[in-house]
């Protein structure tokens, strides 16, 4: 999936669509995103030393597993996380770097969703990771 069709599944946009394009890989959802290094979250965290942040990161990993749920993603349908566990930071992301995430489905009692997936970058662990998700309605203000 390029990102015009992931934006199809996911109601993120502009800043916060954070994926250059995911697929099925038997039972897991792959995903990519290249740092350019001009993105909003770059900017303080840290002048000088720019490091993608971690809450980041999860949001990445976030997004590529709803595209194992796009069965259940319909128009005005919003995912939104319920819970983040055994979360583990293991090496920092940067600029320049590819990322590519990994994550399955472990249980799902719709409207629930438990995911467990991980960020590297080349061949490096960056992020590993147990979360939780809810299809809900989208709320709009």
């Amino acid at each position: 999936m390029n990102r015009e069709e992931i934006m199809k599944i996911l109601p993120h946009r502009d800043n916060m669509l954070l994926l250059d394009d995911a697929e099925m890989q038997g039972g897991d959802a792959v995903g990519h995103y290249t740092v350019r290094g001009d993105e909003f979250f770059l900017r303080g965290h840290f002048p000088g030393n720019p490091i993608v942040p971690g809450v980041i990161l999860c949001e990445i990993l976030a997004q590529s597993a709803c595209v194992l749920m796009q069965d259940a993603m319909s128009e005005g349908k919003l995912p939104v996380y319920t819970g983040l566990n055994n979360v583990k930071f293991r090496s920092p992301v940067k600029p320049g770097d590819k990322i590519e995430t990994r994550c399955r489905i472990k249980k799902a009692k719709h409207p629930f969703y438990f995911a467990e997936g991980t960020v590297t970058v080349e061949d490096r662990l960056c992020v590993s990771a147990e979360f939780s998700f809810a299809i809900s309605q989208s709320i709009k203000t």
